[in-house]
């Protein structure tokens, strides 16, 4: 099949049922957040829109799970080439919708062909417990049956994909519901999808925050894989229970950096504030919290301020900004909050600082670093999800590790040193579901992520979230 059968219109947006284009009797608009204008009309979904989807994906299953492994992987790879065939119009949509500039919505859609490419390299094979003249014990992997995928605004392609394509694989059929900020790009990938996969094995329905609940509740959804705020994880939790249905949470972080005195001050420097202010720190693995040696810490400081200076702010169509804009005035309210907090409680800024008044549209914010802030600072015990990081000083190893873990949440950790073997022996003391040494925020598909502590309950990706996909299943068979 030629690559321009798979391309889908980019100008009208519903819910993909059935593999149908599907309307609803309400409809919404999103905002561009890098210029606050009204994108296009978008659905509103209901409880009857929720049980329509719930059931061609129900119907879908038995056939869907019957296939082979290899059967589903060449389903899937026909998805992975049609996802390639739209990228470029995928990245621009991405951009209008999540305020990404050009070089980080290219980003995230390379990683979305990555994801939908690489995942379909994970195979969960029969495990052999036992082997012997009595009998034969195994472990199998079996599909769960209808899964939902809870997305985010931040990424809301690759997290979609990264739910959506491992469900899929492990014989699930799935329906994705993407966040009310950024709908439309989820809806766009159903409707390529519907053009390799059968009806109502992949499923996009998009709504307002009431859509969430309707899912969970479903008697019928065997799980819920939900990626957001911890509070709103709990909600879901709860939900989920009345039905034992299985869940995967990756939730809010507060990563912590540790840069050890041995580190070379400008290559560093410029890495983690790169990883601090990504997506204008909208991320959740993102570095919340810089904890450098004293000895180096001035230094280290006065460098990492001029790497902040030199990132270029723009909207989504500046080929060369590094920083766009908070992705919805909800987001940006929260921030004006948090960055008034700098008055209120005397903090230092190393640079930035809480925002002029506003000239123009366009939800940005200034990049900015508190200097040194006490322990028990807003800004260090809770994640601000916006271009604002605390760097803080440090002398004992002991005490930075028992600082880096005081915090309820656990999703990421890293730790710079060039003594690379002295930095693991301090990030394998680190309570995350992720620890880097010199780097951060790395993942792949071969690699599960996901948090500890109230950052999480599970993992996706890997061998680990495509296993989260299945019930496992013991089989024994005694020799006759």
């Amino acid at each position: 099949m030629a690559s321009t059968d798979y391309k889908v219109s980019y100008t009208t947006y519903q819910n993909i049922i059935g593999n149908k284009l599907t309307p609803t009797t309400q409809t919404r608009k999103a905002v561009c957040p890098s210029n606050e204008e009204p994108l296009w009309d978008g659905p509103v979904s209901t409880q009857e829109d929720v049980d329509a989807a719930v059931s061609a994906a129900k119907a879908a299953y038995p056939a869907w799970k019957k296939l082979s492994h290899d059967e589903r992987v060449e389903y899937l790879t026909k998805f992975a080439d049609a996802l390639e065939a739209n990228q470029q119009e995928l990245t621009e949509l991405l951009g209008k919708e999540a305020g990404k500039p050009v070089q980080s919505a290219s980003f995230e859609v390379f990683v979305v062909n990555l994801l939908a490419r690489d995942t379909l390299k994970l195979r969960l094979d029969e495990e052999t417990a036992e082997d012997s003249e009595d009998r034969k014990a195994t472990v199998r992997y079996v599909p769960l049956g209808v899964g939902v995928g809870i997305v985010p605004w931040n990424f809301p392609l690759a997290l979609g994909i990264g739910k959506a394509v491992p469900a899929l694989l492990a014989g699930n059929t799935f329906i994705w519901k993407p966040s009310p900020f950024s709908p439309y790009s989820a809806l766009k990938i159903a409707e390529i999808g519907a053009k390799v996969l059968p009806p109502g094995v992949f499923q996009a329905i998009s709504g307002e925050d009431n859509l969430g609940p309707m899912l969970t509740a479903h008697p019928d959804v065997a799980k819920v894989s939900f990626t957001g705020s911890t509070e709103t994880g709990k909600k879901v939790m709860a939900s989920c229970a009345a039905t034992l249905k299985r869940v995967t949470l990756e939730l809010g972080g507060n990563d912590a950096a540790i840069v050890c005195d041995d580190v070379d001050i400008a290559t560093v420097s410029a890495k983690v504030a790169s990883f601090a202010f990504v997506h204008a720190g909208q991320v959740c693995m993102a570095v919340k919290r810089i904890y450098v040696h004293e000895s180096i810490y001035d230094k280290f400081l006065a460098a990492m301020v001029e790497v902040v200076k030199s990132f270029k702010a723009g909207d989504h169509d500046d080929a060369e900004a590094f920083l766009g804009p908070i992705q919805n005035s909800m987001q940006f309210d929260k921030l004006q909050t948090t960055y008034a907090q700098i008055a209120k409680h005397g903090w230092k800024t190393a640079v930035g600082g809480p925002p002029e008044k506003r000239e123009g549209k366009g939800y940005f914010m200034p990049p900015t670093i508190v200097d040194n802030p006490p322990d028990d600072s807003s800004i260090v015990v809770e994640e601000p999800f916006g271009p604002i990081v605390p760097v803080l000083k440090w002398t004992d190893e002991e005490d930075v590790i028992n600082r880096a873990n005081a915090s309820k949440l656990g999703l990421g950790a890293s730790v710079w040193s060039s003594d690379e073997a002295h930095a693991t022996r301090i990030a394998q003391q680190l309570e995350a579901g992720s620890i880097w040494v010199n780097t951060h925020f790395e993942v792949a598909p071969h690699m599960p992520f996901g948090g500890h502590k109230q950052s999480g309950l599970g993992m996706d990706w890997g061998n680990v979230g495509l296993k989260g996909w299945c019930n496992p299943q013991a089989c024994w068979v005694k020799h006759s």
